[in-house]
């Protein structure tokens, strides 16, 4: 996945079409006209900030010290593999597609 901005001045040859009602679509001519930006300018930079959020939060884990605290010593001793164990990582091998 690239990361780029949407006001990046790289060539733009990706489309979305989307159908919403005249009520919405005001409201985003309003804004967008309030910000200066044209109305497909408004519409992609609101939803990159949107999705980039949403990424983030699903991506990110944020704890307290003593959670984090717990989340090392979790993770510095070592594993003890048992039935559950393997059959979890079995199953997540299967089904997961790693990136």
């Amino acid at each position: 996945m690239q990361n780029s901005s949407s006001t990046d001045l790289s060539a733009k040859n990706e489309r979305i079409n989307l159908r919403l009602n005249s009520g919405a679509k005001s409201t985003l001519e309003r804004a967008a006209q309030l910000e200066g930006k044209t109305l497909s300018s408004f519409i992609v930079n609101c939803a990159v900030s949107a999705a980039k959020k949403t990424i983030t939060e699903h991506e990110t884990i944020n704890l307290t010290v003593q959670e984090s605290e717990a989340f090392y010593q979790a993770l510095s001793k070592p594993v003890q593999f048992n039935d559950k164990l393997r059959s979890a990582v079995d199953k997540h091998d299967k089904t997961v597609e790693s990136r």
